[in-house]
């Protein structure tokens, strides 16, 4: 699954190496951190979190198969 937020997130930014991804397990639940510059951030995010919400509908989707639960959470480097 984190391949595929990668795959996405690369489309819309313009360094992709410097993204960071953190991925917390718990059980069934799995958080997507993804950590950007601050010019990154409001790319990925897009208009009134239309991206965003894309980008969550997306991962959800796929991963119905996998009996596990993936949130997604954008957050900038300075914030960690």
């Amino acid at each position: 699954m984190l391949d595929l937020v990668k795959y996405i997130v690369s489309h819309f930014i313009d360094d992709p190496d410097a993204v960071e991804y953190k991925v917390t397990e718990n059980g069934d639940n799995v958080e997507i951190a993804i950590l950007l510059e601050s010019g990154d951030m409001g790319k990925v995010i897009g208009r009134q979190g239309k991206i965003a919400k894309a980008l969550r509908a997306i991962v959800k989707a796929a991963s119905a198969k996998s009996g596990k639960r993936y949130t997604i959470e954008i957050k900038g480097k300075d914030e960690e």
